[in-house]
């Protein structure tokens, strides 16, 4: 029998204990190992076909010790142990599930900002989820399969290259109808651009144009930052501009916009994962849904 997420997150943690980094494969050659799992299980798959569900599970699990800080992504597809990972399994912890990891305050606050966006294992199902009516429950499940695609979708945009995110940037702002087609959009991207990393025509002439800033950073980005690209617009007679970063703004930094005459837009890293989702740049639908419900005007004069 295939375990929970839960019950997997102490052997994955276990695996990484020497400090090497590991790939999913290898992740699920461990899990496979500890609960003896027979090649039947490894290839049972999800209801639509498309993953195993021990690779959900375990990225699942996956998830969530990250979330809780307990491992870190080393590199696309890759984790590795931190010190707070090491120091739970130092601790001789005889199980992890979801109640234990609420004692790391990122895990928290990742709960209390976005709900518990992830899978509730079918055989535990909790009080919540045995009082939500199908259409609720499914509405649920959408809600937090979305959360997870965009912080996969934010941890995939951070390891790009600088140039590539500047085109990515680009091509949002296009597939959100800025520009109309990519071939009225640039990236830039290279030095001496004056503080811009893309422009975009808003129209066929030309006569409006929205210049963008792209970065790709771990840092808050502050006023400073902000206030060089909006220089930089007037250098350009610019009176529009989009600053997008990977990270986050500073709250100086979004004050200084709201108090000045020209019209600039801040997104930040959960925002700009968020308009990828909607604009569909970077993921392709896998299985949809229709979701009916009985026509009582049907039925009111039988």
């Amino acid at each position: 029998m295939i375990p929970t997420y839960d019950k997997m997150m102490l052997p994955i943690l276990r695996s990484l204990a020497d400090g090497a980094p590991r790939n999913t494969d290898e992740c699920v050659a461990a899990i496979a190992e500890h609960f003896r799992l027979s090649s039947e299980d490894l290839s049972q798959h999800l209801p639509s076909g498309r993953q195993t569900t021990v690779r959900n599970r375990i990225g699942w699990a996956r998830v969530r010790l990250r979330k809780a800080g307990l491992i870190e992504s080393a590199a696309r597809g890759i984790d590795r142990i931190t010190e707070a990972g090491l120091g739970v399994l130092g601790s001789g912890v005889e199980a992890l599930n979801d109640d234990y990891l609420m004692r790391f305050q990122p895990y928290r606050s990742w709960v209390e900002q976005f709900g518990d966006v992830g899978e509730t294992p079918p055989t535990q199902p909790d009080e919540a989820t045995a009082t939500l009516t199908p259409e609720e429950a499914m509405s649920s499940s959408h809600a937090r399969h979305r959360q997870s695609v965009q912080d996969d979708l934010l941890t995939r945009v951070r390891a790009m290259d600088p140039y590539g995110f500047e085109r990515l940037v680009v091509e949002l702002l296009v597939r959100l109808g800025y520009g109309g087609a990519l071939g009225e959009a640039q990236a830039i991207g290279r030095s001496g651009d004056g503080g811009v990393d893309g422009v975009i025509r808003e129209d066929k002439l030309g006569l409006e144009l929205v210049y963008v800033q792209a970065k790709r950073w771990a840092n808050n980005v502050g006023r400073p930052e902000v206030q060089a690209f909006i220089g930089s617009l007037e250098g350009l007679r610019a009176r529009k501009g989009v600053f997008i970063t990977t990270s986050t703004f500073s709250k100086d930094a979004r004050d200084y916009v709201d108090r000045i005459e020209k019209r600039v837009v801040l997104i930040d890293g959960e925002e700009l994962s968020r308009l990828m989702f909607e604009a569909g740049v970077a993921v392709t639908v896998t299985a949809s849904y229709d979701v009916k419900t009985v026509d009582s005007d049907y039925f009111a004069d039988v």
